[in-house]
């Protein structure tokens, strides 16, 4: 069995917020930065906790009414970087690594479901963000923890 690779750093971009807050205190304990977007930032700051929203860490504000959160490459350098292989790319770009990923995807389905659900609403509610993120993870298993479903929180 493979040894756990330390988490210092870690990513949670929630839709749904049950346990969230519960995680990120624990990873805090542990010494994990934690970076965030919009409202799960502010969930977390009201709760206490030391986040970093990730526009504040790559300098670049969300844009287009939150469409644009997470797709800078300080992110995804950061979630895809391989240990080991891309530290000189990592260091001349100013990208830290990102060791754990906390993802759920926008509620699309139940959104779709409401009777009074518009198109306008059905396109806004398309995930683009967090798919991205989760398949960077995927992509960078060996290095990288990604968490996709609240009740895993507590297995890592």
């Amino acid at each position: 069995m493979e040894t756990p690779k330390p988490i210092k750093r870690a990513l949670l971009s929630v839709s749904d917020k049950t346990g969230i807050v519960e995680f990120a205190a624990a990873l805090h304990e542990a010494g994990v930065e934690l970076l965030s977007t919009g409202g799960t930032a502010k969930l977390l700051a009201d709760k206490g906790l030391p986040v970093i929203e990730v526009s504040n860490y790559t300098g670049h504000p969300e844009i287009m009414d939150g469409r644009v959160k997470t797709l800078h490459p300080k992110i995804h350098g950061g979630i895809l970087a391989r240990r080991g292989t891309d530290e000189a790319v990592m260091a001349e770009n100013n990208i830290g690594p990102i060791d754990l990923v906390a993802v759920n995807l926008y509620p699309f389905a139940a959104t779709v479901a409401k009777e009074d659900c518009t198109l306008e609403d059905a396109i806004e509610n398309i995930d683009i963000g967090g798919p991205t993120m989760v398949r960077a993870a995927a992509k960078n298993h060996k290095d990288v923890t990604i968490v996709v479903n609240a009740a895993d929180y507590p297995r890592v």
